[in-house]
């Protein structure tokens, strides 16, 4: 790729270069200024140097090395320290803000953004696998009502169709960043609690907290398109591609005692799947 040629040039093993600058700059790993964040680039290897480089960018920027609002230095700044070209820089940096973990601000650079949220696919709340990860999740409750069950939400929870049910619509941040628009049905008195305390704790907990013991689930995952208001909510642009997942949830009874459909954005999460060979 005519990017990376002139750093093809240089022959010899891996390249260690440390990129040192304050804390609010690529480097600031610690708490203390001018702390090292090593780079390395194999001249030698058949991955292109871009790549390479943008591979160890999203690895610091997933365990945390590079912090959510850290400021990467200019093209031509981060090229001079890594001795690399300004067209192999440039493409790397592009590969992040793809993937939505760099942006790039008019007036203030390249900044990283929040990691992608990776949740595994198990029996969990958001709010819970959030929290675990440090991502600060905060809600915020859209609707808290009774109405009657329509056909499909009747058959997900056993009961007949006009049934009273009650329907929860809430926003889930993570770092006052929208993440998913969640909308859950629950039997009717199942549920004893003010639309204050879902804002402060997550739904499954509070199931648990009133004596529920959930005991299994049946979930599907798709994906789809953003309708104007979901891309709107979730400060995303009206198209942008969503993931959705519905479940039914049981208690060790065999009771469905919850029904959610819910979106996330593509762009700052995804579904982790373990396969096992079935012997």
């Amino acid at each position: 790729m005519s990017s990376i040629c002139p750093d093809n040039r240089t022959s010899g093993a891996a390249s260690r270069f440390p990129v040192r600058g304050p804390r609010s700059t690529l480097g600031g790993v610690t708490d203390q200024p001018g702390a090292p964040l090593p780079l390395a680039v194999d001249r030698t290897s058949p991955v292109p140097l871009y790549y390479q480089l943008s591979q160890q960018l999203e690895a610091a920027i997933e365990r945390g090395g590079l912090a959510p609002g850290s400021l990467l230095g200019n093209e031509i700044e981060l090229a001079g320290r890594l001795g690399l070209s300004r067209p192999t820089v440039r493409q790397a940096i592009q590969c992040l803000v793809d993937k939505g973990l760099l942006v790039r601000r008019r007036g203030v650079g390249t900044q990283v953004v929040h990691s992608q949220v990776k949740r595994p696919l198990e029996l969990s709340s958001l709010y819970d696998d959030l929290e675990a990860a440090g991502q600060r999740p905060a809600t915020r409750v859209v609707r808290d009502a009774l109405q009657p069950a329509s056909a499909a939400v009747a058959a997900a929870l056993g009961v007949a169709e006009g049934t009273e049910v009650r329907f929860l619509e809430r926003l889930r941040y993570a770092h006052d960043e929208p993440m998913a628009c969640l909308r859950n049905h629950l039997p009717a008195g199942l549920l004893d609690c003010e639309s204050e305390r879902l804002e402060s704790t997550g739904l499954y907990r509070l199931l648990r907290t009133g004596g529920i013991t959930l005991h299994s689930a049946r979930q599907s995952v798709g994906a789809r398109a953003a309708s104007a208001e979901e891309a709107e909510r979730l400060t995303e642009s009206a198209g942008a591609p969503l993931l959705t997942m519905e479940r039914v949830t049981f208690d060790d009874t065999g009771r469905a005692v919850e029904f959610g459909s819910h979106v996330y954005r593509a762009s700052r999460y995804s579904f982790e799947f373990q396969l096992l060979v079935r012997s």
